[in-house]
């Protein structure tokens, strides 16, 4: 099941989880993590090793595509960052440092 690492776990954080945990049904072996970084930005990682190899355009939209199937426009609007890896980028990714330390934000 994903994963709510921090922060409040509001209707969209909620809604969202939800769709990662379908996602994470979909893809065995696929981890997703995600938490409200401020009121109007959602943050997730899905750490998947079928990313491996594969270009980041096509990562998004397969994440995208599988999201807006499952969660309102609205929602998906609150996402600020989609952090889609595979787990041997995870040491060269500083996007992925920063979603396990964030700054804090000033909202």
């Amino acid at each position: 099941m994903a994963t709510i690492v921090r922060g409040d776990a509001d209707a969209a954080v909620v809604a969202l989880k939800s769709a990662l945990d379908a996602f994470e049904q979909d893809h065995p072996g696929a981890e997703a993590s995600l938490y409200r970084q401020n009121s109007g930005a959602i943050r997730i990682r899905v750490i998947d090793r079928r990313f491996a190899g594969m270009k980041r355009s096509r990562r998004h939209d397969l994440v995208w595509d599988y999201l807006g199937q499952k969660v309102a426009t609205d929602v998906l609007q609150e996402i600020s960052v989609l952090l889609l890896v595979a787990p041997d980028e995870l040491r060269a990714s500083l996007m992925n440092l920063e979603f396990d330390d964030p700054l804090p934000s000033t909202l």
